[in-house]
């Protein structure tokens, strides 16, 4: 064999491998190029931001358990003009392939952000992070609403350029996250990411209270995987866009697996905080297994009873 075709197909994006960073785990793709080279990744997804800048949640935010992290940042960011006018340029320079993350307050938000990013260069799409508070219908969020993520995504697409990718990420913590997925394909979304981080608590045996403020937090890390791993299969049945698989990834056999159910590529997230090189070095690990496996895409890993397309 030759090699591998790794490229990845995201709407009308082409990408050049199918390993991406997870948001809120590389910070706006430029805090470790003193490390590797952002731009060998396929695609660098940034931290999740925000119409105005955020402080995030009190403190502590973070709590490392023995197989995996909580977190409760509360979508700390620099708010979106700061990053076009003082993150962006320095990506475009380095010709990452940029995919950014977005939240909102209100539904239509979205669309606002998502329109002010076409007056810029040097962004390849946008993934909506519906994981978050809708503060007009008391906090729920927009995630858990097929209703509401038809309404986002189609008022979205209405804004985004054609040569852009437009990713859906969903939440694990539904009971049906194909419904979710059926969702945001009939509003023209071009790939479903998933899976968010999934609901947990840690409690504090001396003050006998939770860790955290909030009380709830978000979890991720090795635990998680299977249930990443089944979430993917469910969508991966339920819809025909490409879908890329997050949740536990820490080897080039994480990978793989997720790849088997229906992936068509993945963000490496958690796993980086421990070590930031990781999803570097699985580009040349994922071209090195398939080799290996007589594989010449990563399609070929699918599982047969999921099809080829």
């Amino acid at each position: 064999m030759k090699g591998v075709d790794l490229s990845v197909q995201l709407g009308p994006v082409t990408f050049a491998n199918p390993i991406f960073t997870a948001s809120g785990t590389w910070g706006y793709g430029l805090d470790f190029v003193d490390l590797v080279d952002p731009a060998a990744l396929g695609a660098v997804v940034t931290k999740t931001l925000t119409a105005v800048p955020r402080r995030g949640n009190p403190q502590p935010r973070v709590r490392e358990l023995r197989h995996g992290l909580l977190n409760s940042i509360g979508l700390e960011n620099v708010g979106l003009q700061a990053f076009l006018r003082e993150k962006l340029p320095a990506l475009r320079e380095r010709g990452v392939r940029t995919i950014l993350s977005l939240a909102a307050r209100e539904s239509g938000e979205f669309a606002t952000m998502v329109a002010e990013l076409t007056r810029h260069e040097g962004w390849q799409g946008v993934e909506l992070n519906l994981s978050c508070p809708n503060v007009a219908e008391g906090g729920l969020d927009f995630g858990r609403d097929p209703f509401r993520i038809r309404e986002i995504v189609d008022s979205v697409r209405q804004v985004l350029p054609a040569d852009r990718a437009l990713l859906v990420k969903l939440t694990p913590n539904v009971t049906s996250i194909a419904d979710l997925a059926v969702a945001a394909q009939d509003a023209g979304a071009h790939a479903i990411s998933c899976i968010n981080t999934v609901v947990g608590l840690e409690v504090d045996l001396e003050t006998r209270r939770p860790v955290f403020p909030r009380a709830f937090a978000g979890y991720s890390g090795p635990a998680i995987l299977p249930i990443a791993l089944a979430k993917v299969w469910e969508v991966a049945r339920a819809v025909d866009l490409p879908i890329v698989g997050i949740g536990g990834i820490s080897s080039v056999e994480d990978v793989l697996r997720f790849l088997v159910v229906g992936a068509g590529a993945v963000q490496v997230g958690t796993a980086l905080f421990a070590r930031p090189t990781l999803a570097h070095d699985l580009v040349k690990e994922l071209e090195e297994s398939l080799i290996t496996r007589g594989c010449a895409s990563p399609m070929q890993m699918r599982c047969e009873e999921l099809g080829r397309s």
